[in-house]
């Protein structure tokens, strides 16, 4: 397995949690005042989780998503529904029209993007004044003990671990230097929100299956004993609140 390539991890992310609909919609209420209600492209899309997300809000649009095996699990999601059109593209490459999209969004996936590539991309297809947000999701560790103690297993194993991206320790200076270089974004604005997501343990040993870069770097023998860990951590639990942090940056498009 490699850091990024998620082929073989596609069929644990429909266990993924979505993302802070109370964030979402702030967004979507400020982005369709300012622009007009219009279509949404979730970049990046990987089964559409975001996608579902942006869905439950009332919009339509477009899910990105350059992994066959994902996108072929996001499109048996989606199947039957006329909400978004699923396509093949990177966030470099869209395979958009110009000017086709009010809101650009990618969710858990900015930080694997070429950024510089990425952002003349979002401004390509985005409208005069559209907006593009680059939300992750990482889970509220310090907040839970039981989250505490299945990290510390974690670290156990890789004591020297390094997280690709959760989106947990970005910061909006890193933020600022990516997404307003180039002078195609203006007025950069951050959004936090907390959610809990209750799992059963059967669903929440999937979300850990679904984690590519700890994968990764345990190695095949070294990730199952991180799952019989956390296993054990669980085991006398019927059900797991996981507590999340939505993080989201938005900028709007300088056309």
């Amino acid at each position: 397995m490699k850091h990024g390539d998620f082929t073989k991890l596609a069929k644990f992310y429909g266990n993924r949690p979505g993302y802070s609909l109370v964030a979402l919609k702030c967004l979507k209420n400020h982005i369709f005042q300012m622009v007009g209600e219009g279509k949404a492209a979730d970049i990046g899309a990987g089964t559409g989780k975001l996608t579902e997300n942006l869905e439950s809000l009332g919009i339509c649009g477009y899910a990105v998503e350059p992994n066959e095996a994902m996108r072929g699990e996001g499109q048996k999601i989606f199947a039957g529904k006329n909400s978004f059109v699923w396509s093949e593209g990177t966030a470099e490459h869209t395979g958009l029209a110009a000017n086709s999209v009010h809101w650009a969004l990618m969710g858990s996936s900015f930080h694997w993007t070429d950024s510089e590539a990425a952002i003349k991309e979002f401004y390509r297809i985005l409208v005069p004044g559209g907006f593009f947000t680059a939300i992750w999701n990482p889970r509220d560790i310090e907040s839970s003990e039981l989250h505490m103690r299945i990290e510390d297993a974690v670290y156990t194993e890789i004591p020297n671990l390094k997280r690709v991206s959760s989106g947990k320790t970005i910061t909006t200076e890193e933020m600022k230097e990516k997404l307003l270089s180039g002078g195609y974004f203006k007025d950069l604005m951050f959004i936090e929100a907390p959610h809990v997501e209750v799992m059963t343990k059967e669903r929440y040993m999937n979300t850990w299956k679904s984690v590519n870069d700890i994968q990764v770097q345990a190695g095949e023998e070294g990730f199952l004993r991180i799952l019989n860990k956390i296993e054990n951590v669980i085991r006398d639990l019927d059900k797991i609140e996981v507590p999340y942090r939505s993080r989201a940056w938005t900028v709007q498009s300088c056309k």
